[in-house]
């Protein structure tokens, strides 16, 4: 296979070469400006992007660079390269960049056999697009409450399973960690596929062991506003090659990541209509620094936070947020749920004045599709099509499914979101920063609360 995968490139680049090697000598289809479009984006000033043209004007840029992950010339790509990082890092036998975190949703979705008539468990807080890629892949999320972790809760799970459950979708919230244990102990009961939503705890670990290697997938956002990431990108891993070959089939645009992409199946549903969800190279180039940087800018925010958590009292109107996993937590932000909404008010009004950067949603606040609640394509069972699919198909109805969603089915979810206050973290504090910044916490909180020191810890 791979003889044939190296002759068929190799057969490639030579028509590439044949079709452009002409007598005339032309400009090549992507060169100068379009570097220098590039170089733009990282707002570097006139006089020094004046300076680079200078530079790489005066290279030969033959017939230019080819910015495909596939058909390219027989060294490793940086999509490649982003796979490969990826799968060191996270110690596993399979890695697939995708366009981004979503679409890394979708093909694990399909992977797991979500499909019309079936149902997925989602948490109550994690973004939308979780829920939405069952929906797109023709299945029904089923919403399970959280805890004080605000993560799924583990002991409200197993109430919600059915016979048309296939797969349980576990978020990883704001850099924390969810309860895997019993989560994976239930969904092995009742062999369901456990889907990792990594997206907002990249790096994060469960007892040593990275987060979305410890269910069957796992996925990532790779993006700008995530922990790991510059543009609009994602990461799926696995360990299964039968799912992973599943998920790449949908990404793949149905076999092309095969030795031979447009060969006959070589088992029994390993090719199928797909979509295109290939991260490129551009992408990737960025992405695969960012994600070598990602151990170490970890490790500067756990230890932050644990700076923090050293100074910080304990009260008996605060508490703060639980830590299923307190060595393997991200810690980007500090969390807390002040008794009262009343006190969250004054607390969060007095911590500003003290000059530390915080909010809370609080009673009146407007959607968020961070939280069940609000996620209106679900709630509203939103038909993309006059078929209804997927709350209303007949496939669903046939197998007895018949979901009705409101504020109020999970509660605890409906009282920690709008009650949490965060505090963003920087990983860029000093042991001195992190001891002033919990110096003024703990003045404005003496100014309110009742100092309690068998409180809850802050870490």
């Amino acid at each position: 296979m791979k003889k044939v995968r190296e002759k068929e490139q190799k057969a490639l680049a030579g028509s590439q070469q044949a079709t452009t090697r002409v007598a005339r000598r032309g400009e090549p289809k992507i060169g100068v400006e379009e570097f220098m479009s590039v170089a733009e984006r990282f707002g570097l000033s006139k006089s020094t992007l004046k300076q680079i043209r200078a530079i790489v004007a005066k290279e030969d840029w033959g017939e230019g660079p080819f910015f495909a992950n596939y058909y390219s010339p027989l060294k490793e790509t940086k999509v490649q390269a982003f796979q490969r990082a990826a799968r060191e890092l996270f110690k596993v036998k399979f890695a697939l960049g995708t366009s981004s975190g979503t679409g890394a949703l979708h093909s694990a979705m399909v992977a797991a056999g979500v499909g019309p008539g079936t149902e997925v468990i989602c948490p109550a807080i994690g973004f939308f697009a979780t829920s939405a890629s069952v929906v797109t892949s023709g299945g029904v999320p089923i919403f399970c409450d959280v805890d004080h972790s605000l993560h799924m809760d583990p002991k409200k799970l197993e109430a919600l399973i059915t016979p048309r459950t296939v797969a349980i979708a576990p978020t990883h919230v704001m850099g924390g960690v969810c309860d895997m244990d019993p989560i994976m102990k239930i969904a092995r009961k009742h062999k369901l596929v456990v889907i990792e939503d990594c997206a907002q705890s990249c790096g994060a670990t469960y007892k040593g062991k990275p987060v979305g290697t410890i269910g069957d997938i796992g996925i990532f956002s790779i993006a700008a506003y995530k922990i790991v990431g510059a543009g609009e990108g994602g990461l799926l891993i696995s360990n299964d090659k039968h799912l992973f070959d599943r998920a790449n089939a949908l990404a793949e645009c149905g076999g092309l990541w095969r030795p031979e992409r447009f060969a006959l199946p070589r088992y029994e549903g390993e090719i199928y209509c797909g979509s295109n969800y290939r991260m490129s190279e551009l992408e990737a180039a960025v992405d695969v620094v960012q994600m070598r940087k990602m151990p170490a800018m970890i490790k500067r925010f756990r230890a932050v936070k644990k700076n923090m958590a050293k100074y910080l009292k304990t009260y008996r109107e605060i508490l703060p947020q639980k830590s299923n996993e307190p060595q393997g937590e991200i810690g980007y932000l500090l969390r807390f749920f002040p008794e009262t909404f009343e006190l969250g008010e004054r607390l969060v009004k007095s911590l500003q004045k003290a000059g530390i950067a915080c909010g809370m949603r609080g009673k009146n606040a407007g959607p968020d599709w961070h939280i069940y609640s609000y996620m209106y394509p679900v709630m509203l069972k939103t038909k993309a099509t006059e078929h209804g699919c997927a709350f209303h198909c007949p496939h669903y109805a046939a197998k007895g499914g018949n979901v009705e969603y409101a504020r109020g089915d999970c509660p605890v979810a409906d009282d920690l979101f709008d009650r949490v206050i965060n505090i963003n973290l920087n990983q860029w504090y000093s042991a001195a920063d992190c001891k002033d910044l919990a110096t003024r916490m703990n003045a404005v909180f003496s100014s309110c609360c009742t100092e309690d020191k068998s409180g809850a810890p802050w870490l």
